[in-house]
């Protein structure tokens, strides 16, 4: 199998209001298509890994390597235009645009990368609207959907770049148990059938339990995965 992701040694403090080592000495790999989950109690450093793995946090020490490239020791901008292209984003809150039509939500990490031309784009969004049933809601202002529609939409709009991996910080957590299944469900068929990597971060252990693979987390090691 191909490994898409890999963490080596890595260890990450916070110094305020003193010194505390949070991630310590994390190692795991993570390959093409695998639906991984990461759990543990508030606190354990697993959304403080997900931010590492992600890109955003670059303050730790050890080796982060995403599709064959190091991301450790980047400059921002370069770390900006590779999570641009390689990483898409479902938070718990889904962070549309609500003067945005949910089609131009979709649109914009797309328009954003310059890739393709804007009927491309458009093309794409649409396409990614359908694969998650939602083209009808496509001219649909973002702050008119439910919270079920907005985070299908948010997961739309995390494809649209064909990303190397979907990473998702609780993204079924401000959810009902309809559209928590919806969600998962989507995941999972994005993993098992299109072959896409999705690590995400959950307290939901129904959720972590369906996915293919946890590593559970405790004052931060990783205690089994």
């Amino acid at each position: 199998m191909e490994t898409v992701l890999k963490a080596t040694g890595v260890n990450k403090f916070f110094y305020e209001p003193e010194e505390f080592h949070v991630l310590k000495d994390i190692n795991f790999e993570v390959e093409k298509g695998e639906f991984l989950t990461l759990m543990g109690k508030s606190g354990c450093g697993k959304s403080t890994l997900l931010y590492l793995l992600s890109t955003m946090d670059t303050d730790y020490k050890g080796e982060i390597v995403i599709n064959n490239y190091k991301v450790t020791g980047r400059k921002q901008n370069e770390l900006a235009a590779f999570r641009n292209e390689h990483i898409g984003f479902v938070f718990q809150f889904h962070f549309l645009l609500p003067e945005f039509t949910a089609l131009k939500n979709v649109m914009l990490p797309a328009e954003k990368l310059g890739k393709y031309s804007r009927s491309e784009i458009e093309d794409r969004a649409y396409e990614k609207l359908k694969m998650l049933d939602m083209q009808d809601f496509a001219k649909k202002l973002s702050s008119k959907l439910s919270g079920g529609q907005a985070q299908r939409i948010a997961i739309a709009r995390a494809l649209i770049n064909d990303p190397t991996i979907i990473m998702g910080d609780e993204p079924t957590g401000n959810l009902d148990t309809t559209n928590t299944q919806i969600v998962f469900e989507i995941l999972k068929e994005l993993s098992g059938h299109k072959g896409q990597t999705i690590i995400a971060v959950t307290h939901d252990p129904e959720f972590a339990h369906k996915s293919d693979r946890i590593i559970e987390m405790k004052d931060g090691d990783i205690i089994k995965q």
